[in-house]
């Protein structure tokens, strides 16, 4: 790939990721979709092979999303068990 189309590759993605934080996400996500538009043009095999195993990337995507969801949830009752107990632990000594 040239130099000028990486520039665009890179350049529209980031953009598109730094209007999408900034909360202007129809706009990044045009510059994203531009830039990836580009970046298919150029391996249009490579993005049929993506296209062709998107569900699978899907699937795992959603499982470990799932387990990070589990375990944040595990990491929040715990937090909550130890505040109450600290809470007793407390009012036991000074109530």
């Amino acid at each position: 790939m040239q130099n000028w189309k990486k520039a665009i590759v890179f350049g529209s993605i980031g953009v598109g990721a730094a209007l999408v934080i900034a909360r202007r996400r129809p706009l990044g996500m045009a510059f994203a979709a531009a830039g990836l538009a580009v970046l298919a043009s150029e391996y249009p095999e490579k993005f049929e092979a993506v296209w062709e195993n998107a569900p699978e990337y899907l699937q795992k995507g959603m499982q470990i999303f799932s387990t990070l969801q589990k375990m944040g949830e595990g990491f929040a009752e715990e937090a909550e068990r130890r505040s109450v107990s600290a809470w007793r632990d407390l009012r036991s000594q000074h109530g």
